[in-house]
């Protein structure tokens, strides 16, 4: 097993739960979390930018996760009208049942520009401040603020 094969083996057995979770809150659903993550570790063991420690990898893979989140839908936009000769099933709800509060949650976010989401995600589920979360999205101070304001 070649070095960078078995970095990334031990980084997604530690790691790879919660980045799938961290993913599920930018994108919303967990068939595009699992994507979003996978194209974020290509994008960060195909470049050789990982590293044996794991709290660098980290930062970076969630950092690509971000701008894929992003770009991601930007891209989606623009073949929002060719979508409805796409025949979906609805989703339906298992037995279990789930909480007012995680619906409510889970409602508000999906309402959001991906912007909007990132901004609140980084901010309440990752913990950074303002500057940082500016930083993070590649926009400046007062856009952030303003995303986090709409967003509230």
């Amino acid at each position: 097993m070649a070095p960078w094969e078995q970095a990334l083996d031990t980084f997604v057995r530690a790691r790879g739960p919660a980045l799938i979770r961290y993913a599920f809150l930018l994108t919303g659903d967990r068939t595009a979390a699992e994507d979003l993550v996978q194209d974020a570790l290509v994008k960060t063991f195909a470049r050789g930018r990982a590293s044996n420690d794991v709290v660098f990898t980290e930062a970076y893979v969630r950092r690509v996760m971000v701008t894929r989140s992003i770009d991601g839908f930007r891209s989606r936009r623009r073949f929002a009208a060719v979508r409805h000769l796409v025949a979906t099933v609805p989703a339906q709800n298992g037995p279990e049942a789930a909480t007012a509060m995680h619906l409510d949650l889970a409602s508000a976010l999906t309402s959001l520009s991906p912007q909007q989401r990132a901004c609140i995600v980084l901010r309440y589920y990752g913990d950074l401040t303002v500057p940082e979360i500016a930083d993070r999205i590649g926009c400046a101070l007062g856009t952030t603020k303003r995303y986090l304001s709409e967003a509230l």
